[in-house]
């Protein structure tokens, strides 16, 4: 037997699995390409922006009197080391500004969050850093984006194929609205950064409601994750109605990073030209062919803590997402009777400051008919609307509580995609078996009773230490035409990288 020690709490849990079992660990069972070395960080930067795709340099877009806007993404990832893409992007960009006649009075940095909790100035200072946080906070510019400020939010109308389109009014206004984007592997449409930046960060609920719902989350093109999905068109789409209504595009600045954070290649300029060649060099980080045959079980560990914040591993709804989001990421190598074991300590700490509504949502979940995940959406604008759980987003640094509806929508995909689902060494077990799921005490009696139920006597077994730890791949079969679907949506092929 092989022993791992899977994320459980604040600690681990220990598991003894055949010794058959593979094991993936981001970054370490197939290393990332090679980073940018910290000394030729800054002539990669200037090199980008001086360069930049489909654009004219900053040096020609801006100019004495010229009010830029950062748009900037929140803490949900990115890394916050000294050399992180946030602090090194912003920095050569504001010399290249401030060379072009830009005053800083003119500048504005907006943290992106969308329906994420708004930043403290603690948020703000780790994302920032010490310097850059002292020279533009106490001025008052520093903020984060506020969905239900209507003062300073646009209606831009529609798009071609009718979703709401609003839009923060301080990047509508500015003359030089620059992104400051991750290409990481995300879930939701394959990677973050670019045109999913701003149409996720600097909008509203309702145009976030037109896709990340369960009409397009539960499409076939959806999982496993790729750049093809319906999803990923809308985020272009919005974007790009944002430009063609603020009459000019946004300059973008975007770092493909790998599982440490850490810069692997910068791309600047348009969004619309800048993807596709960001997105070719993130797809040989990201869309990883390792796998030699499909495996019947995914085991690992969810800590409480990771990615939304404190309580996600214990939060019930906020757990089906994280669960889904693996399924998203590992289907192509997930057998059909695939059955996952996740360690969590599942207590009944809901975090209730962080997602004040979460708890009600689940109380919902256990009446009126809602036999799964995808039946809550009808409460959608109920919740969305809802007075006080707005005044805590927008006030008491809490997610907007239409967020917990996208959770939900992505939570039912690991219900879609698995035979079962098994929480081991939860304390308040009742929490996990209202979603869904079974309990069992340990790996060891999970994995028993599901080769009774769904599995073969000698299963394939993938372990999957620190999966929420790291910047996560999509694992993808060795043989590209053996995976379902490639990163841009087509059926039967590899990433598209190869």
């Amino acid at each position: 037997m092989k022993h791992f020690d899977f994320e459980y709490g604040t600690g681990t849990m220990g598991a003894e699995l055949p010794d058959s079992t593979d094991v993936f660990i981001p970054g370490v069972t197939v290393p990332d390409p090679p980073c940018i070395p910290g000394a030729e960080l800054e002539a990669a930067y200037l090199e980008s922006l001086r360069h930049p795709i489909g654009m004219k340099p900053l040096s020609e877009l801006a100019h004495r009197g010229s009010r830029v806007v950062f748009v900037v993404p929140d803490r949900v990832k990115g890394g916050e080391q000294p050399t992180c893409h946030r602090r090194l992007s912003i920095k050569y960009i504001l010399n290249e500004l401030y060379a072009a006649g830009v005053e800083k009075k003119d500048v504005l940095f907006i943290i992106s969050n969308g329906l994420h909790p708004r930043s403290t100035a603690q948020d703000a200072r780790a994302l920032f850093g010490p310097e850059l946080y002292d020279a533009f906070w106490s001025t008052g510019q520093i903020i984060s984006h506020d969905s239900e400020d209507a003062e300073h939010m646009v209606d831009l109308g529609l798009t071609d194929r009718g979703d709401p389109v609003w839009m923060n009014r301080y990047v509508y206004e500015c003359d030089l609205p620059i992104l400051i984007g991750h290409v990481q592997g995300n879930p939701y449409g394959g990677y973050s950064g670019g045109y999913k930046h701003s149409a996720t960060g600097i909008t509203n609920w309702r145009s976030i409601a037109s896709h990340h719902v369960p009409s397009v989350m539960h499409r076939d093109d959806f999982t496993p994750v790729n750049g093809g999905s319906l999803m990923r068109s809308k985020f272009n789409e919005i974007s790009m109605k944002m430009e063609e209504k603020m009459g000019h595009p946004f300059f973008c600045c975007d770092a493909v990073l790998d599982s440490k954070s850490r810069q692997i290649a910068i791309f600047s300029g348009y969004a619309k030209e800048m993807m596709p060649l960001s997105w070719k060099v993130a797809d040989e980080r990201t869309y990883v062919h390792w796998a030699e045959k499909k495996y019947d079980v995914l085991a690992f560990g969810m800590p409480q803590s990771f990615h939304y914040g404190n309580g996600m591993g214990t939060n019930p709804i906020m757990m089906m997402q994280a669960l889904s989001a693996q399924v998203l990421r590992f289907k192509r190598v997930m057998s059909d009777r695939c059955v996952i074991l996740c360690a969590s300590l599942c207590n009944g700490f809901f975090n209730d400051d962080r997602w004040p509504y979460l708890r009600e949502c689940y109380d919902w979940f256990q009446r009126d008919r809602m036999n799964q995940l995808p039946d809550m959406d009808r409460l959608g604008e109920y919740f969305a609307t809802n007075e006080e759980y707005v005044r805590k987003y927008r006030f008491a640094n809490a997610f907007h509580p239409f967020h917990g509806f996208s959770m939900m929508a992505c939570g039912h995909i690991a219900e879609m995609n698995t035979s079962a689902i098994y929480i081991v060494g939860a304390e308040q077990p009742g929490w996990a078996r209202g979603m869904g799921l079974k309990t069992r005490a340990t790996f060891e009696e999970a994995l028993e009773d599901a080769k009774k139920k769904y599995l073969p006597a000698e299963p394939n077994i993938l372990a999957l230490p620190l999966t929420f730890k790291t910047a996560a791949v999509h694992l993808c079969m060795k043989n590209p035409t053996d995976d379902p679907m490639d990163a841009y949506g087509r059926r039967g092929g590899g990433c598209g990288c190869c």
